[in-house]
Order: C-alpha cells, then structure tokens, then sequence
C-alpha cells in the first residue's frame, strides 16, 4: 500500500470532506520521516541500546531450563543388591544410601530442597508462576507505555525491577519464595521486549523499521545462546550463581537507559508535548539533515492543529480504543489468535527437547542458534516480504514438520530424522514470530501501538502456558499430544492472517482516527475496483 500522505492529501472529491484531523496528521508524519528519514549515528546507538534490552529478556525467559532441571545420578553401590540401582530409573523407588547426584546438590533447586520426588505440580511451580506473571504483567502494564509513562520511562522501570527480583531469587530459601520471586520477574519482564520493540522502531523512519525492529530479535538470540554457555562454565556451582549473573548487568544496563535513552518523538506528540518532541528529534535526526535547522522549530509544530487522543484519559484508554472500534478489534483479535498458535511452538519445542534421546545443552544451543539465520532472514529480507504471505507459509512449514516428528516410530530413518524436523519448525516459527511482531507495529497506530504489541505478546504467552503440559503429555505417546498438537494449531492459528490488510512499504499512523480513515479509503478504493 502507498504511504498515506497522498491518499489522504487527494480525497475523491464525489466523496463527503474528511475531517480536517486527517488531512493535518500526515503532515506531521511526513514531517518526521523528513527528519529522521535517513540513518544516521545517533539512531544507530539509540537503536542498538535499545534493541539489547532483548538480551535480558531471553535470560531470564529460558534460564529455568538449567536452574529448575534434575540433575545426574548415580548408584553408589552400598546396598546389598547394586544391580537393582543399575536398573533402575526412579531415584524414588530407591533407598537414600544407593544413590548420589553426580555434582553438588547446590546446582539445581530440584537438588538442593529435595524435591526430586515431588509431584509435577510442585517442581513445575516456580515455572508457571513465571509464565502467569507475564500474563498479568502484560494485562496490567499493557497501556501504560502508551499512556502516562511513555516507551522509555516502561522499559527502564520493568528492567530494573527484573534485575532486582531475580537478584533476590538467588536468596530464596524454599520452593514458595521462589515462585513468588518468579511471578514478579515474570510480571516484570511482560512488557520489556514489547517496550524496546515500539521505541526501537519510532526513532526511525520506515525505511528502516524492519531492520531496527530484527535488532531486537538478535539480541533476544544472543541472550538465548548465553544461557547454555554460563550454565554450562558453572555446571558445578550454585544454581545462585546464574541468577548472579544475569541480574547485576541487567541492574548496570537499566541504569544506562534510564540516561541515554530518549523518549519516541511520535509519542511526545500524540501526548501534547511537543517542545520535548522537537528536542528530541533534534538529538537523533542525521546530522546532514538541514531539516532540524530550517524546518523543525518550535512555531512551525505549533502550527499543526494536533490533536492528541490519549490526553486526560483513563489508563486502559488504549485497550478500549481497540476493542470498541470494529476493523481495530478484527485486526487485533486475527493477530492474537496467530500468536498463540505461534507461542506454543516457539516455547513448546525447546521445553519438549527432555522427551528426544539428546544432550540437554546441545540441544537448547542448537535451537537457540537456529535463532540466528531466522534474525538474519528477516533484517535482510523484510522490505521484500509481503506480511500475510510470509506469515501463513511460515506457520503451514511449521505446523508441518512438527506432524513429521510425530511419525518417527513408523520407518527407522524418521528417529534420525526426528530432530530435523524439530529444528525446521522451530525455525519457521522463529520466522513467523519476526514478522508478526513486525507486521503488528504497522496494523496500529502510535496511540495504541505498545498496548496492541503488548496483547499479542501475552498471546504469544499463553500459548506457551499449554506448551508445558502437553510436552508432558506427549512423552507417552510417541509425542503425538506434543508435536502433533503444535502443528496442528500453528497451521490452523496462522490461517487468521487473511483477514489482516497488507502493510508493507506503506507509512505508520499515529492516531486512530487517521488509521480508521485509511481503512476506509482502501476499503473503498477496493470496491471502485471491483
């Protein structure tokens, strides 16, 4: 679709007058793309300062992979019937004194509070506590970014509060200190990656959206890779040790934002603040831009007769914007359904890898790794790839190869096989979520774009709530009501996308009513074609 300014500046003249708001709006769009348009230094470090935030994020997302495993056994052979230990499987149907864990019983929480013959819902406690406090934190802070604290006020309140919870974590005393330190990481984190993901992208121009946005999804990987590596060189240490690890750079980082980050100029201006807006641009545009010189002052934004929609209202102003207008709910509840389909493989996957006869870290690195050319894919290609086509090839691959690992018992060559195919899918399932993420920031505008890119996340979220359970599940099967339950939601979740206009090459909007006016414009453009 062609940028908006034309559309909008040319109204069919058969047709009743549109409002004068959406005749003023692409003036200031057209006014920050002429701005901030071209790459330049200081975007390039704002972009990457905040795209790191992901790093984090992934940390603390996969690090109960390691902290929350069983660790390795073995017999001691002090009883009177060694073979029995040899034989068996369950540590629990063993005396205490014929068995012994491998390293220190500090290593793993498992280990070190005795839990090893707890129920499943007990050692899978601090789990779901982490996962029901993204869901709340999303529900819960999903508006604010949008509304009273803004994009970087958001990211350095939740990244500092993550760091100092999961400083703490490394002091808990029982399994219930550390669900609860979990649910509030969990409830921190919700929101980190939605925030750097909207900020990243309204620092620069649309030419350079899909590549400032796929930042975020290498650092996300980096943080991915990092865990098997720190886990791995403390493999006989304390399982505090990760905790340390992580939450002391986090701590070092959110103080750097909170100094050298600006705010999103499309954001100061929808709220009304426009002088800080001009600062702001000032700061990040090119330094070749004559515009900030000539163009950008303070009585020519003062001439525009914005008006802002998220000034003196309620806090879930931003949710019930996209729930009471119709073609924003459509939008919004066709990218949510994809999300959750695509989450439940995405976490689904590396959470089954205990069922697959594999090293646990090599198994984690590959996938964490199959990460890298799914970023690289999508930096490279965005502005090639049209939303809706990549989106439903992506999850139809997906959904596929997962159906394929279930087949592995009916020919040899399929349990060899097996782990391919778990890699393909969950690389198409990287891919899916690149794109989705993406196409989300240019379905919404700037007024509801974090509350929107947040809903999907928490969708993304609850898909992979079920993700545990059914890799459960799928362990005595054969892996049918694991990883044949993946590929048949993610193929039919990712079908939702035809309902979704296509978005690629065209401008972002920043209020809604110049986005309903568009909609309308195409929708009519549409029928004078038929």
């Amino acid at each position: 679709m062609a940028d908006s300014a034309p559309l909008l500046s040319e109204p069919n003249s058969a047709e009743p007058e549109p409002p004068v708001l959406h005749k003023q709006l692409p003036s200031l769009d057209s006014m920050i793309e002429q701005c901030i348009g071209d790459f330049g230094w200081a975007q390039f470090l704002q972009a990457i300062l905040v795209a790191f935030s992901w790093f984090f994020d992934a940390q603390q997302t996969f690090i109960a992979v390691f902290t929350d495993s069983v660790p390795t056994w073995h017999c001691t052979h002090l009883t009177e019937l060694p073979n029995s230990c040899n034989s068996a499987s369950n540590i629990c149907q063993l005396p205490q004194n014929a068995w012994a864990w491998d390293r220190s019983k500090h290593t793993s929480i498992i280990s070190e509070w005795g839990l090893e013959c707890s129920s499943s819902l007990i050692t899978g406690l601090p789990a779901s506590a982490f996962f029901i406090g993204c869901l709340i934190g999303g529900l819960t802070l999903a508006s604010l970014a949008d509304t009273s604290l803004g994009r970087k006020n958001m990211l350095f309140l939740t990244c500092l509060i993550m760091s100092l919870s999961t400083f703490l974590t490394a002091f808990s005393t029982n399994i219930w200190m550390y669900s609860v330190l979990r649910f509030i990481t969990g409830f921190a984190r919700a929101t980190i990656g939605t925030s750097a993901l909207v900020l990243s992208t309204e620092l620069v121009g649309k030419r350079w959206r899909g590549q400032v946005g796929v930042m975020g999804f290498f650092c996300f990987t980096l943080g991915f890779l990092s865990l098997p590596t720190i886990a791995y060189a403390h493999r006989a240490h304390l399982w505090r040790t990760l905790y340390f690890w992580t939450s002391i750079p986090t701590l070092l980082y959110s103080i750097t934002v909170h100094f050298l980050v600006h705010e999103s100029p499309r954001w100061l201006f929808v709220r009304g603040r426009k002088e800080d807006a001009i600062e702001t641009l000032k700061c990040i545009a090119p330094v070749n831009s004559t515009t900030t010189k000539t163009e950008l002052t303070s009585s020519f934004i003062s001439s525009l007769s914005f008006e802002h929609e998220t000034w003196n209202v309620d806090l879930y102003s931003a949710i019930n914007a996209l729930v009471k207008r119709k073609w924003a709910f459509r939008r919004l509840s066709a990218v949510m359904a994809i999300g959750c389909g695509i989450g439940m493989v995405y976490y689904g996957m590396p959470l089954a890898l205990g069922s697959l006869e594999f090293d646990l870290y090599l198994g984690v690195t590959l996938n964490a790794l199959i990460e890298l050319p799914a970023s690289l894919i999508t930096f490279f290609f965005i502005d090639k790839m049209n939303r809706k086509t990549s989106i439903l090839v992506y999850t139809v691959l997906s959904g596929f190869c997962s159906i394929m690992s279930v087949l592995k018992g009916i020919h040899p060559i399929w349990t060899g096989l097996q782990i391919g195919f778990e890699l393909v899918s969950f690389f198409s399932a990287c891919l899916a979520c690149n794109v989705l993420l993406l196409f989300t920031i240019e379905l919404f505008p700037t007024c509801v774009r974090n509350s929107a890119l947040s809903m999907v996340r928490q969708a993304v979220v609850l898909g992979g709530a079920f993700s545990p359970m059914l890799a459960a599940a799928g362990r005595d099967n054969g892996g049918f009501l694991s990883y044949g339950v993946f590929g048949v939601v993610v193929g039919v979740c990712g079908g939702f996308v035809v309902c979704l206009p296509e978005t690629r090459g065209r401008g972002i909007c920043d209020t809604m009513d110049e986005e309903e006016y568009k909609e309308t414009a195409a929708c009519n453009a549409v029928g004078d074609n038929v």
